[in-house]
């Protein structure tokens, strides 16, 4: 298949995680990139050898087939709008939107277009977490009755060099973090039926410690601390915390308990770690070994080598697209996605049970061989 051209919108710090990565996957090559700020495009483009653009010359640009969002959440909307009018595809970073009627919108805008829309996160598709899907789907602990998942830390302020969206509307620890967590429960379990939550915001005002910018003050617009309860449409009922308000906790990040076993799930921010098997009521935990080529080491953080495959989704739709196949990281999980979230920030506010009403399919699973041809 001839590689699809890919342009990135917003040129930054995660910007340069999908310049970096996404070379090792076949089907598509990025091309270039634009930002409202055109010398952060230049440095990004000089930096990767692409070319800079305005965000207007991307979206007109002809040999671009598919726009990946990478602006503020706030302006994931409008600007995955202006891309699917100028006739592209869209691949947006998470969360896709911040309503559900906004995700409508752009979906009925794509149909129209005949035009596809894809989400990060794409970590589920990682080795680790295909490896709890193929157990759960093989009956490995029967049908899942249960489970929790965490996600705490004391916030972004230590150490990202921007971290004030992160505090304003479309922040906040279940929309920016929890996309990781909420996309992994649904393509393990399925869809979410309803959710109850409870919400505080400790602290109105977080002080940066990280540079360039230490010692300045951030208003604090969302709430930071989440616990939440999520009835699916299977039966199961998963408990889940997040927070930036925890210094410390010992929390597995995630864990699901079925009829006649558990699982223990490394953190879905990440696309490998180990998976825990415990059968029955004996016995030590299993890890169970499984070759998956997203899930082996392929960068260095720090001292630790872990595996990266940012990119792994984008490179899924554009096989999808010239298959004419469904892609995984698709609008449908996005939407559902989405009103998970944002219905636990409802339900926070008052207090009572929220239905959803969108729904999805569990995306296809990836397996060994499906992801080896991902790869370039």
């Amino acid at each position: 298949m001839a590689d699809l051209g890919i342009g990135i919108m917003g040129c930054g710090n995660i910007s340069a995680a999908y310049m970096r990565l996404a070379p090792q996957f076949s089907g598509m090559e990025i091309r270039a990139c634009a930002d409202l700020n055109i010398e952060a495009a230049e440095a990004r483009a000089g930096e990767f050898g692409i070319r800079a653009e305005t965000p207007e010359g991307l979206v007109r640009a002809g040999d671009i087939d598919i726009v990946v969002n990478l602006t503020v959440p706030v302006a994931h909307f409008d600007v995955s709008k202006m891309i699917l009018e100028a006739g592209k595809h869209v691949y947006s970073e998470k969360p896709f939107v911040l309503s559900v009627e906004d995700g409508e919108r752009l979906a009925e805008l794509a149909q129209v277009r005949g035009l596809r829309i894809g989400s990060a996160p794409d970590t589920f598709l990682g080795g680790a977490h295909q490896q709890a899907r193929q157990l759960i789907d093989s009956g490995a602990i029967g049908a899942v009755t249960s489970g929790t998942c965490h996600v705490m830390s004391h916030g972004m302020e230590d150490w990202h060099p921007n971290p004030d969206f992160f505090f304003q509307k479309g922040g906040g620890p279940v929309l920016d973090v929890g996309p990781y967590y909420v996309t992994n429960l649904v393509q393990l379990i399925g869809p979410v039926k309803r959710v109850a939550a409870m919400s505080s915001t400790p602290s109105a005002e977080r002080t940066i410690t990280s540079q360039p910018r230490n010692g300045e003050k951030i208003t604090v617009e969302t709430p930071t601390t989440i616990h939440a309860l999520l009835e699916f449409h299977s039966g199961a009922t998963i408990t889940m915390g997040t927070s930036w308000d925890v210094w410390r906790h010992g929390h597995a990040p995630m864990e699901l308990y079925g009829e006649t076993g558990s699982l223990y799930l490394p953190d879905p921010n990440f696309f490998s770690g180990d998976v825990e098997l415990m059968q029955g009521g004996d016995g030590a935990a299993e890890r169970p070994h499984w070759d998956h080529p997203l899930g082996v080491p392929n960068e260095k953080h720090g001292t630790v080598m872990l595996a990266n495959y940012r990119a792994a989704g984008l490179s899924d739709m554009a096989h999808a697209i010239s298959q004419n196949r469904p892609h995984r990281c698709s609008l449908e999980l996005a939407l559902h996605v989405v009103e998970i979230m944002t219905a636990i920030l409802e339900s926070g506010e008052t207090g009572s049970f929220v239905s959803l009403k969108t729904k999805c399919e569990r995306p296809a699973a990836l397996g060994v061989d499906e992801a080896g041809a991902l790869l370039a």
